[in-house]
């Protein structure tokens, strides 16, 4: 076998070809790229909000644990996403944190719920103007490809290799 092919054969590649066949129309695809990682902010802010157990625990605990397991997905999917996700979680976590700090909990919980909705909402337009339903209803697992999928786009834009 040559490497071009041992790629192509990769899950995160099958992932990939399965969830752009359902991302062909370019509006709905420049949606994904906002409301996408929208949504995975928004569920890191609610997780945040979650209050940690004992006193031993900061706030944020429930969303670290989320994201360490999530990353291990992107990890073992590809090494070179895997790091681009860490990136982006750690990001998004500081952002949480920084926004935590600076509204509170109940503010948080509030402007996460806002952009949650929000940004589905967008979501199912897309998928509305696209003519095909979301991929995560086929199955679930399409909820952790959607971030990866557009961080994929950001390497192919920049020549990166995933």
């Amino acid at each position: 076998m040559n490497a071009a092919h041992d790629i192509a054969e990769r899950p995160i590649d099958r992932w990939f070809a399965s969830y752009s066949s359902d991302h062909q129309n370019d509006a709905n695809q420049w949606i994904h790229v906002f409301a996408v990682p929208a949504i995975l902010w928004s569920v890191i802010a609610l997780l945040w909000c979650i209050p940690p157990v004992g006193t031993w625990f900061r706030p944020g605990l429930w969303a670290g644990l989320a994201m360490f397991f999530a990353w291990m997905f992107y990890y073992r999917a590809s090494r070179p996403l895997g790091y681009g996700m860490l990136a982006l979680l750690v990001l998004l976590a500081w952002l949480t944190r920084w926004l935590y700090d600076a509204l509170g909990a109940q503010q948080l919980l509030y402007l996460a719920i806002g952009v949650f909705v929000v940004a589905w909402i967008a979501q199912f337009v897309g998928h509305k103007i696209e003519g095909k339903k979301p991929s995560f209803l086929t199955d679930l697992t399409y909820l952790l490809i959607g971030p990866a999928w557009v961080v994929a786009k950001l390497y192919r834009r920049l020549g990166w290799r995933y």
